[in-house]
């Protein structure tokens, strides 16, 4: 979008009429500090005031606004310096309103919503930002075209709709906050606010060209709001990351992270509005965005306070600055306006006939985008639509701009007489009435239509609350109410001062929530659902809290707390808990990585095995945080609600939740043990410099320490946590030869066939999933199993196996070798597996050099053998059990016609050959199991 206005400036001439020389000596340029000083003084005790009525404390702000206007520009005296102060903000060019005030309630609000809500909810917004702005704006153009008596043209008319179609982020969020409303309801109607007040100013500013003489054909138009419109996202993306990246390099220094937020809002949306010509609305908000989908874990404990606390005084400060300026030159329109501009009794009856319409409008909107929006996102309800239609509010931006049509059309002879104090009226009109009517009626709405129903969950955990502060309460009083030196305390005072006391009578017997009878009131449907919210929103939190003590990496706890958001939705929708599934991609390596390993043509192996540990530290980090999370909460659950059947459904399912996790650090406590021992160590030191840092803490408050002292430990603590960040302990892989060692099958060979054996084996690292060779497929080598799980299946068995697997090792693929025969099964990777691959031409030349290996070979090969031809025997034996019992068996050859017996207990294994069973036809081919009746001795 273009800038509104380029390289304007203020004219000073245009001030001396308002500002004569004799004040601006008398007072100066410095006064200008005094309205906002006033300002903010107006707004805190606003605030204070009406902190326990249904009144939005801004609205009081915009009638202090206009009494100020008109206490200034409506009386002789005027108010001294504090006038002359609010002439000189008065008379600043509306552009510098827009950039001095928007990018910080931009950010701030966009900062501040959830991402999960803003991706789920992304079509709504953009529905009521896109198309329902263009509805909302046509409709108000035809309005003024035919409604108003001003004669304006088709350009005006519809720049005046555009004006009016922006909502403003500033009065939503405070009204939302005021009355509030469920996430989802505030997402949506936020949202909107933000992304059509970038919209709106695309509208006004294509419509403000058209108004100057320009023409614009259809394909113009859908080209210059698609640049806009992209350009604007780009160029917010391109500052988001930056700012992102930046802010991973830096380490503990709330100052500047907070001042790295604060300078890419601003940059974003100068360098979108003034310099690219696109949306500075947009831009903004992407970046806010950005921050709060990946940068938001990087504020943890008080930097986290402190970027909060930061944003919160830079928005109320622009809030109330603003909201009184607006109004205060609202006043100064009506008032030192001549005669002949000033608003009439007329104008007066169409702004109200305005602000109708305005409601129609935008229930037209909402009434048009239903089917969408019912079908998209979270959907929409229709009380939630009549919410929607009500909380339409008008503000900052729509203001401002209508006061820049001042400055556009100054020099407009056509126009000099009324448009500009009339859009200004109408504009300010709008907005006073949707503050006043509006934003004052919508906690009332709420409640007509019973959105704000406590459930019964809700109650009990609240009783439980309360029952709790009233121990806790007691505890306290047995403990400070009486010492040596003063004496006992009035405990009838004591409980009088204490409101959560004054609920209980005086002698009634404490009754604990747990043994209270609960009502009928909810289904046990409803319940359910409740306590799963209650319990997702708890397992949250204790992420938040591993993160700031170091238990998790960010990444792992941006991962964790997306899938608690993913996992809120599907239990709005009466599902089960189901946080585990939107972890659980990320806990095994992704495919990627395994298109990069077909072949090792791409990717080598040791950038490979560094990508895969990373991996794996990753899962170590979600698989832990994720048991400790779900253990926690079910002790503060029982603890709430005690033994309740309701209580206990969510409990099993959270057990149930926790199985794949539990499975798999057991997986890689038996296969990757390294893995699992340097992510504790990264743990235990993160918590012993954190608890360091607490004891320097507690010194310094215990006087102690001076604050030199202090300085330099934490210094210094700061320094170790630094180099923990940036240099962490990594995973130490055993090399190649070490791990061949372990080996059983290498062990008992020969040191100079070890030695061939190193020399001519290759190391690989197979991710999950991916096959080390199929069934029927040609033997063309065998593989050493060092460290991980595979996993084989042959068609040779069609009932259900339970430990079809392979581990630490196991020498597989050596019988297929020896005897030329094609691989007997599938062998697929069931975990990481660190393996070696020996070809089958020096598997053979080995055995042909060494004829005095062969009997050895062949036990070795049968291992595998046994598992696979006879699972009900050996399936389940480990690996080194089934070896020894390999090596106490027997190898005998016979020749054709020879009669093989096996006595009663023992079992035969085929491994060359055919042979026939006695009074049988059928002849069985090698591999198979040779095993005889229970009763007699079997004959082959």
């Amino acid at each position: 979008m273009a800038a509104i206005t380029r390289g304007s400036r203020l004219n000073v001439a245009a001030l001396d009429a308002e500002n004569p020389p004799s004040a601006i000596e008398k007072w100066g340029p410095e006064t200008a500090i005094l309205f906002v000083v006033v300002s903010l003084a107006i707004g805190t005790v606003s605030r204070q005031l009406l902190h326990k009525t249904k009144v939005p404390y801004t609205v009081a702000l915009l009638v202090i606004g206009m009494g100020l206007g008109a206490l200034e520009y409506g009386t002789q005296r005027g108010l001294g310096s504090l006038g002359h102060s609010i002439r000189l903000w008065s008379n600043i060019h509306p552009n510098l309103i827009l950039y001095v005030f928007l990018p910080a309630l931009l950010f701030e609000s966009s900062f501040s919503m959830e991402v999960h809500q803003i991706k789920r909810c992304l079509v709504q917004m953009g529905l009521l930002a896109g198309p329902g702005v263009v509805i909302s704006t046509f409709c108000l153009g035809l309005f003024s075209h035919f409604i108003l008596p001003y004669g304006w043209s088709w350009s005006v008319s519809l720049l005046l709709g555009g004006l009016l179609s922006a909502t403003d982020p500033v009065a939503v969020v405070s009204l939302l906050r005021d009355v509030k409303a469920s996430k989802k309801l505030s997402t949506i109607i936020e949202g909107e606010a933000l992304m059509n007040d970038g919209t709106a100013m695309v509208v006004f500013e294509l419509f403000h060209q058209m108004v100057l003489g320009k023409h614009f054909s259809a394909g113009d138009i859908c080209k210059f709001l698609s640049q806009v419109a992209l350009g604007s996202v780009a160029l917010g993306m391109t500052f988001g990351m930056l700012s992102i990246f930046w802010l991973g390099i830096m380490f503990n220094d709330t100052v500047i992270e907070i001042t790295l937020t604060f300078t890419a809002s601003y940059c974003a949306f100068f360098i979108a509005q003034h310099v690219a010509g696109v949306s500075g609305v947009l831009a903004v908000m992407t970046v806010g965005m950005l921050f709060a989908a990946f940068g938001r874990a990087a504020f943890k404990g008080e930097s986290q306070q402190s970027m909060h606390c930061f944003w919160t005084i830079i928005t109320y400060f622009a809030n109330t600055v603003i909201f009184i300026l607006r109004y205060v030159v609202l006043g100064r329109g009506q008032l030192f306006a001549s005669s002949s501009q000033r608003s009439t009794g007329r104008d007066w009856a169409y702004l109200l006939c305005l602000y109708f319409f305005l409601q129609l409008s935008r229930a037209l909107v909402v009434i048009a985008l239903y089917p969408g929006l019912s079908y998209y996102g979270y959907g929409l309800s229709f009380k939630e639509a009549l919410i929607l239609v009500w909380s339409g509010l008008r503000g900052a931006v729509a203001l401002a701009l209508s006061l820049s049509v001042k400055v556009i059309y100054l020099s407009q002879e056509e126009y000099k007489q009324r448009l500009d104090i009339i859009f200004v009226f109408f504009t300010g009109g709008v907005v006073f009435l949707t503050l006043i009517v509006n934003g004052t009626s919508t906690q009332f709405l709420l409640k007509f239509l019973h959105m704000e129903k406590t459930s019964e969950t809700k109650v009990l955990v609240l009783e439980h609350v309360n029952y709790e502060m009233n121990s806790k309460t007691a505890e306290a009083f047995e403990e400070l109410g009486e010492d040596e030196e003063l004496g006992p305390a009035d405990w009838p005072t004591v409980r009088k001062y204490i409101s959560c006391l004054n609920r209980l009578p005086e002698d009634e017997a404490r009754i604990h929530p747990h043994d209270a009878s609960t009502s009928e009131g909810d289904t046990r449907k409803t319940q359910l659902q409740d306590l799963r919210l209650r319990f997702l929103n708890g397992v949250q939190a204790a992420y938040w809290v591993m993160l700031e003590e170091g238990r998790i990496t960010q990444t792992a706890a941006l991962l964790l707390m997306q899938s608690v958001d993913e996992a809120l939705d599907r239990v709005a929708k009466q599902d089960v808990l189901s946080d585990w599934s939107g972890v659980h991609p990320h806990v095994h390596c992704p495919s990627y990585l395994k298109h990069l390993q077909i072949g090792n043509l791409f990717l080598p192996q040791k950038l490979l095995t560094y990508l895969v540990v990373e991996r794996l530290e990753l899962s170590c980090y979600i698989s832990a945080a994720f048991l400790r999370a779900h253990l926690l909460v079910r002790r503060h659950l029982r603890a709430f609600i005690g033994e309740t059947e309701v209580g206990e459904i969510v409990i099993k399912e959270s057990e149930e939740e926790t199985v794949e996790a539990k499975q798999f650090l057991e997986g890689i406590r038996l296969t990757f043990s390294q893995v699992l021992r340097v992510v504790k160590t990264k743990q235990v030191v993160h918590a012993i410099l954190l608890r360091i840092s607490d004891y320097i803490q507690s010194l310094e408050k215990s006087g102690l320490l001076e604050d030199s002292e202090t300085m330099h430990l934490h210094d210094a603590v700061q320094a170790d946590l630094k180099r923990l960040l940036r240099n962490p302990p990594s995973v130490s892989m055993p090399k190649g030869a070490d791990l061949l060692r372990t080996q059983p099958f290498i062990t008992s060979l020969p040191s100079q066939i070890q030695a061939l054996i190193f020399n001519s084996s290759k190391e690989f690292l197979k991710l999950r999933g991916s096959v080390l060779y199929k069934e029927g497929s040609r033997a063309d080598g065998l593989w050493l199993i060092a460290n991980g799980i595979v996993k084989w299946n042959t068609s040779r068995n069609s009932r259900h196996l339970l430990h079809p697997t392979f581990s630490h090792g196991s020498t597989l693929g050596l019988y297929e070798v020896i005897m030329g025969k094609s691989f007997l099964c599938d062998l697929i990777a069931d975990s990481v597996v660190q393996c070696f691959y020996l070809e089958a031409s020096k598997v053979m030349s080995i055995l042909q050099a060494n004829t005095e290996l062969e009997q050895f070979f062949w036990q070795e090969s049968t291992l595998p053998v046994l598992k696979i031809i006879l699972p009900d025997f050996f399936e389940a034996m480990p690996m080194h059990e089934l070896r020894v019992t390999v090596q106490n068996s027997s190898m005998i050859s016979f020749i054709r016609g020879e009669i093989i017996e096996v006595p009663v207990g023992e079992i035969g294994l085929l491994i060359e050959g055919f042979l026939k069973q006695d009074g049988e036809n059928e002849i069985i081919g090698a591999p198979a199991g040779i095993v005889c009746p229970s009763h007699e001795t079997g004959s082959f």
